[in-house]
């Protein structure tokens, strides 16, 4: 027997924090909508969810679609529910967010351009994008501290000082050079590499490269990441 509801039923979408580094802030991706409501506001990618697919996938296709973004770390985040959140009609989202190496963006469907923005200087953003940046900054500064999701957003190749760069720019606080590079190596997850990286008038760093596979044996007996 087939059921029908009589009930009015909010709209349901998903918006996503895509967060990147460029070696010296922790970016954020928008894009500029190019239709109404918000028409010309920057805003985070997303948009409403299909019936035939899931909450993931509808991410998924919105970023791929708003900004060209496949294949990302992408986790769900939060419900955002407020009864005035969005002036069409009532609308619940599901927010997620990605970690992502910086790179060119693209902007199609309701986005009129899509760009990199330092999170602490993010343009004013439509609906209430600003509170669910703000939500999805303090998950990514919880993760981070226990758990290496950092790597997902440094090139496969890095220093300890661009790793540490990271942490000082998501965690808006200076941390000491010899405490920080000493828990990291005592971890023993980083694999030493042959090579050297120049940055202006300093003398080479060696190289290192996060190894996962290591860190999902030792998570499974237990292990914690804390930094």
């Amino acid at each position: 027997m087939l059921h029908t509801y009589k009930y009015p039923r909010p709209a349901l979408t998903v918006d996503c924090v895509v967060f990147g580094f460029d070696g010296g802030d922790l970016q954020v991706l928008l894009i500029r909508r190019a239709l109404e409501p918000f028409k010309n506001r920057w805003a985070l990618p997303g948009g409403f969810v299909h019936l035939d697919e899931t909450l993931d996938e509808a991410a998924r296709r919105e970023l791929e679609e708003e900004t060209g973004l496949r294949e990302v770390f992408l986790e769900q985040l939060h419900t955002f529910g407020a009864v005035d959140r969005d002036p069409r009609e009532r609308v619940v989202s599901v927010a997620y967010f990605a970690l992502v190496k910086p790179s060119a963006a693209t902007a199609a469907t309701d986005a009129a351009e899509a760009d990199w923005f330092p999170v602490a200087s993010a343009a004013p953003l439509a609906f209430d994008h600003a509170e669910i940046l703000a939500t999805a900054l303090e998950r990514l500064r919880d993760k981070l501290r226990r758990e290496p999701v950092g790597f997902e957003l440094l090139p496969p190749k890095f220093t300890l000082s661009q790793l540490q760069r990271l942490y000082e720019a998501v965690l808006g606080t200076a941390l000491d050079k010899r405490n920080f590079r000493k828990k990291v190596l005592g971890y023993d997850l980083l694999v030493a590499l042959k090579e050297t990286h120049r940055e202006g008038a300093h003398r080479p760093a060696q190289l290192f490269r996060f190894d996962p596979a290591k860190y999902r044996r030792l998570k499974k007996k237990g292990f914690l990441f804390e930094l």
